[in-house]
């Protein structure tokens, strides 16, 4: 669900700027657990979500329970890095 850090963007063409919409921006995460997040984002995403496993008390029968924090893109910021804030409203 998440952005996986782990995973290397695809190789750009020829035809593809850095900070390009289809190009890959460097963007960082503003307030909330995930403050200070450095990463890279393709096509300017509006919103991206971070999630944390929580911890269960008992036998879920398998499920497995995420906290989910909702990150929204500032539109003001127009070069990278990118920002996104926490969203508080989200749920």
């Amino acid at each position: 669900m998440g952005y996986d850090s782990r995973t290397e963007p695809e190789a750009r063409t020829a035809t593809e700027e850095p900070g390009s919409a289809t190009g890959w921006e460097a963007a960082v995460l503003d307030g909330g657990p995930a403050d200070g997040v450095r990463m890279r984002v393709a096509d300017r995403p509006s919103v991206v979500q971070v999630t944390y496993p929580c911890e269960l008390d008992g036998p879920a029968g398998g499920a497995q329970v995420d906290a989910l924090f909702v990150y929204r893109r500032d539109p003001r910021v127009k070069v990278e890095p990118l920002r996104y804030g926490l969203d508080l409203a989200s749920p």
